[in-house]
C-alpha cells in the first residue's frame, strides 16, 4: 500500500508542478522516483513533525499541493495543534499521509500504533478522512485527494496488503455494499476489510447471510448507504483497526441515530493501547479482530437480538 501511494504520487508530481512531498526523516530511498520526477520538490524536514505540517501549510498558501508523509501517529497526534490551526481552520489543501494505520507496526509497540488517529482527524471540521483497503484503492485515493480543494488525511496500511478483487473503483464519499445478506451487516474500513470478508464466509458456513460494507471515506460519511443496510438487517457490526471510540463505529452510530433507524450496532475495535508485542496478524488475533473473532462476536450479537 505504501509503495502504491508512492508510485501514484510520482506520476502526479510529474504531471503537476505544484505537487510537493514532505517527510519527517523517513523513507530513505523510498522517494527517489518522486525526486527524479520532481527535482527539488521532495523535502525532508527532519524529526520535526510540527514543522512538517507548518511547512506543508505554508506551501499550500502559496498555491502548491503538498503531501505530508510520516508514520500515522506522528503525522496526526504529535502535530495536532498545527493541523488544527494551520491546515483545518485555514481550509488548506494539505494531504496528511499516515503510514502504518492501526497496528501495522505491531512489533514497535503502542508508540507506533495509530489507534486514535481517525477520531482526531474526524473531529476537525472540513477534514476529509480516507482509509483505503488495498494498494489499488490507495493509488486511486491519492489521485482523488490531489484533486480535492481542502484538507485531508490519507490513512495507509504498510506494505504487503493483498489486492481485494471485490472492490469497485474508489470515489470520495462513497461506501460500497460488496455482498448482500439479510441477517447482519459487517461494516469495515481500511485493510481490515479482508477480515470482514473472511468472517462473512465463516458465517455463511453457519447458515448466516451477512452483508459486507466497505467505507473507504470515513468523513464525509456515506450515511445513505449505512442507514439503508441498517434498515435492511437490523444489526450492524462495525470492524475497525482503531479504538471503538470516535472512529468509524462512532460515525456509523451517529448516522443511524440521526436517521432514526432502529438498529443494533456492535462496535469491534481495540479496547485500548495494544501493549501485546507481535506482528499485526498476532495483534488482530489477540484482540479478537481477525476473521474468527469477528465471526464469533457476530454470532453473539445475533443471539442477543434473537433473545
Amino acid at each position: 500500500m505504501r509503495d502504491a501511494f508512492v508510485r501514484a504520487l510520482e506520476a502526479l508530481a510529474a504531471e503537476d508542478e505544484r505537487v510537493f512531498l514532505l517527510t519527517g526523516d523517513l523513507g530513505a530511498g523510498l522517494f527517489d522516483g518522486v525526486e527524479a520526477a520532481a527535482p527539488g520538490r521532495v523535502l525532508n524536514v527532519g524529526v520535526a513533525e510540527q514543522n512538517l505540517v507548518g511547512v506543508a501549510a505554508g506551501l499550500s498558501y502559496a498555491g502548491k499541493r503538498p503531501f505530508a508523509y510520516s508514520i500515522a501517529p506522528f503525522v496526526t497526534s504529535r502535530p495536532n495543534d498545527q493541523i488544527r490551526v494551520d491546515v483545518a481552520i485555514a481550509e488548506a489543501p494539505v494531504v496528511l499521509v499516515g503510514v502504518g494505520g492501526g497496528v501495522a507496526y505491531g512489533y514497535l509497540g503502542p508508540t507506533h500504533h495509530a489507534i486514535e488517529d481517525v477520531a482526531l482527524m474526524r473531529a476537525l471540521p472540513g477534514m476529509t478522512v480516507v482509509a483505503p483497503a488495498d494498494p489499488v484503492e490507495a493509488a486511486e485515493a491519492t489521485r482523488a485527494l490531489h484533486a480535492l480543494d481542502g484538507p485531508a488525511y490519507l490513512r495507509l496500511g504498510k506494505n504487503g496488503e493483498p489486492r481485494l478483487a471485490e472492490l469497485p473503483p474508489f470515489a470520495l464519499g462513497e461506501a460500497h455494499v460488496l455482498h448482500e445478506g439479510a441477517d447482519i451487516a459487517l461494516v469495515a474500513t481500511g485493510p481490515i476489510l479482508g477480515e470482514a470478508l473472511a468472517a462473512r464466509a465463516l458465517l455463511a458456513a453457519r447458515g448466516i447471510a451477512a452483508s459486507v460494507v466497505h467505507v473507504p471515506t470515513i468523513q464525509p460519511l456515506d450515511a445513505e448507504t449505512i442507514t439503508a443496510v441498517a434498515r435492511a438487517t437490523g444489526l450492524v457490526v462495525v470492524l475497525e483497526e482503531h479504538v471503538a471510540v470516535g472512529g468509524l463505529g462512532g460515525a456509523v452510530c451517529e448516522a443511524i441515530c440521526d436517521a432514526g433507524v432502529g438498529a443494533r450496532v456492535v462496535r469491534l475495535g481495540l479496547p485500548g493501547f495494544a501493549h501485546a508485542i507481535g506482528s499485526r496478524d498476532h495483534l488482530l488475533r489477540t484482540y479478537g479482530l481477525d476473521a474468527e473473532g469477528v465471526a464469533r462476536r457476530a454470532l453473539e450479537a445475533l443471539d442477543l437480538v434473537a433473545a
